[in-house]
């Protein structure tokens, strides 16, 4: 080939200004963004862990002394919480369907987490059902009651556009289901599974059927 027509050195470089991509052309801020998730979740369980247990003294797990006394069933538990979190997506997924503020919300939502890979995605998903139910739940409710640990809930998901407010009443109508079962059962148990399904099966859904994908 040719010297004059070898491609500039310039032109093989991406713009300035410009997120540098994978070799399969997702952007590597992906995994920034996962990383921040992570770091950002693992923030939440340590404060909850040093609040409820370090200040009070109380196990995370339970919702009162007289529950731990009671002890823990893991498997009711962990199927309640698989129950409750499919139920929870197939009222979203109707409401998607269904619904023009469902639709706009699926899109919104698919567009800020952007392209993500499944295992991502379920990593996010797990991370953020332990972290928000410690925190939420494990740690706040005992102090603050079921209400307003739930409207903090609500309030963290939060965000100051129309077309995201269904999100904010959303999260507020799961935190009264997640706390209640925290209450029913005495366990974080069932609330961290059904978060954890909610959102293990949400997020690539919504990847998958409205954002872009890795």
């Amino acid at each position: 080939m040719d010297i004059g027509d070898q491609e500039p050195e310039d032109a093989k470089q991406p713009p300035r200004g410009s997120l540098p991509t994978r070799p399969d052309g997702s952007e590597a801020t992906v995994s920034a963004f996962v990383r921040f998730g992570l770091y950002f979740y693992g923030a939440m369980i340590a404060v909850a862990l040093i609040w409820r247990m370090g200040l009070y003294e109380e196990s995370i797990l339970f919702s009162s002394v007289a529950a731990e006394s009671a002890g823990v069933q893991p498997l009711r538990d962990a199927a309640i919480g698989v129950a409750v979190g499919v139920a929870i997506v197939l009222a979203s997924e109707v409401a998607t369907r269904l619904t023009g503020w469902g639709d706009v919300l699926a899109r919104e939502l698919a567009a800020a987490i952007g392209p993500l890979s499944l295992p991502n995605a379920l990593l996010l998903a797990m991370a953020s059902g332990l972290g928000e139910e410690l925190f939420f739940r494990g740690a706040l409710q005992p102090r603050v009651g079921l209400v307003v640990a739930s409207l903090a809930f609500g309030a963290m998901h939060f965000v100051p556009r129309r077309e995201m407010w269904p999100w904010t009443v959303f999260a507020l109508l799961v935190g009264l289901l997640f706390g209640a079962l925290f209450e029913w059962t005495g366990s974080v148990i069932a609330p961290v599974v059904a978060h954890s399904v909610v959102n293990g099966i949400n997020l690539p859904l919504l990847v998958r059927r409205y954002g872009t994908p890795p």
